[in-house]
């Protein structure tokens, strides 16, 4: 089995805290991304926001797209794993939070960030059909 280094992403596209929603969806569109981790003016990284979050938690709640900022999005640290996590550890921690993203820091600085198309990539079918029913299905 591989170690999170080998499964992550490295060209990872991120966004201020300070920048409005409308801002990130720009860039995810741009990027053909689906999730932007969200960092501090300092580099810091706060959290993440995906796709889904700018929908469910802003826009269906009547958030205003080019007034709210990330940082009013953004509620909790992002799920991390260090670059030497077997991928036993990444699966673990993906379905003990139900998250289908967790970034790979080292020395508190983003290296990458590891989704479930970077797992189906590399995982066995009975371990990658075992994460998704944890997710999934609580």
């Amino acid at each position: 089995m591989a170690d999170a280094r080998t499964l992550m992403s490295t060209d990872v596209q991120s966004i201020l805290a300070e920048e409005t929603i409308d801002r990130a969806a720009q860039v995810m569109r741009d990027h053909n991304v689906g999730a932007l981790p969200v960092k501090s003016a300092d580099g810091a990284l706060l959290g993440i926001v995906t796709d889904r979050d700018l929908v469910v938690r802003a826009l269906a709640a009547g958030k205003t797209p080019d007034r709210t900022t990330l940082e009013d999005l953004v509620e909790d640290t992002p799920v991390a794993v260090t670059p030497d996590a077997h991928s036993t550890e990444v699966l673990q921690a993906m379905g003990n939070a139900q998250v289908r993203r967790v970034v790979v820091v080292e020395d508190g600085d983003l290296l990458g960030i590891i989704s479930e198309a970077d797992l189906a990539q590399h995982l066995a079918d009975e371990d990658l059909a075992a994460f998704v029913r944890r997710v999934y299905q609580g």
